[in-house]
């Protein structure tokens, strides 16, 4: 049986080259490619994809966004995350989202082609140091709030702009932000967003 796959990647060199490395077992077929992450759930569903194989930092929809959208449309197709931003609480989130494949770009050919079988035959691999690593680091310490908090703050806006956005009031949020720098232990905000980044938070 011939496994459909769907490559995701906003690089075209990296779409082409995993295009030509997965369609070369004779048992794998890429079926589409997409250059984000809402055109990978589109292919998905069009194709009838085994497995799809998603970056994480891609625009309109990002991989973990991708992931979530295919885990509901299309519960039987395996999914993987093969990305250069190999931190922990990326992993964390990717394994509450259903992904079953989580591995970095450094990974080789042959080894990406058996985390597609494995995945695609219902099993799960993750990158044994990002594993390790994630046990160490726990899990995130923010709430679903203070995550669009901190994201919106990241991308610049005022307190006041981000009550705006999230319809609560600047007080309040000035409160989450409060809460987000104790528990991560920083001073202000850019530590906070910086800090929240590097471990795959947000």
């Amino acid at each position: 049986m011939t496994i459909r796959i769907v490559v995701a990647d906003n690089e075209q060199l990296i779409r082409d080259s995993l295009s030509v490395i997965l369609s070369a077992p004779e048992d794998m077929n890429v079926v589409a490619v997409a250059a984000d992450g809402a055109q990978a759930v589109a292919a998905v569903r069009e194709a009838g994809a085994d497995v799809v194989v998603l970056d994480l930092d891609m625009p309109v929809m990002n991989g973990l966004e991708a992931a979530e959208a295919v885990r509901a449309e299309a519960p039987d197709c395996g999914i993987v995350i093969l990305t250069s931003h190999g931190r922990p609480g990326y992993l964390q989130r990717s394994m509450r989202l259903g992904v079953r494949g989580f591995i970095t770009k450094d990974t080789s050919a042959a080894k990406l082609a058996d985390v597609v079988r494995q995945v695609h035959g219902g099993g799960r691999f993750i990158d044994p140091e990002i594993a390790t690593d994630a046990l160490a680091l726990g899990g995130s310490p923010l709430s679903t709030r203070e995550r669009e908090v901190l994201t919106l703050s990241g991308e610049g806006l005022r307190l006041g702009e981000i009550a705006g956005r999230l319809c609560l009031a600047e007080g309040t949020v000035r409160n989450y932000m409060s809460s987000i720098m104790s528990k991560l232990d920083v001073d202000n905000r850019v530590a906070a967003h910086r800090a929240a980044r590097e471990a795959g938070w947000l």
